[in-house]
């Protein structure tokens, strides 16, 4: 995922500087930054915190300070 993220920094770096260097080729910097912003939104998604679904065995029974209380219950 790092060597993807590399390619398309470069590519826009190349791209962006293509377009600024040559004559009349003003479109191939837009598409470079395009691919620029692209790459950092990846690396922006890959980089935040994912929301995992509970798994099968949260809903399966109490937790850990349900089950304690369950059990000072029961003791009494």
């Amino acid at each position: 995922m790092i060597a993807l993220f590399l390619l398309l920094v470069i590519a826009g770096i190349v791209l962006g500087i293509v377009g600024v260097v040559a004559q009349g080729l003003l479109y191939l910097l837009i598409v470079g930054i395009v691919v620029l912003l692209g790459a950092l939104t990846l690396a922006a998604l890959r980089l935040l915190p994912t929301r995992q679904a509970p798994g099968p065995l949260a809903a399966a029974g109490p937790t850990a300070g349900a089950r304690k209380a369950l059990r000072r219950r029961d003791s009494a």
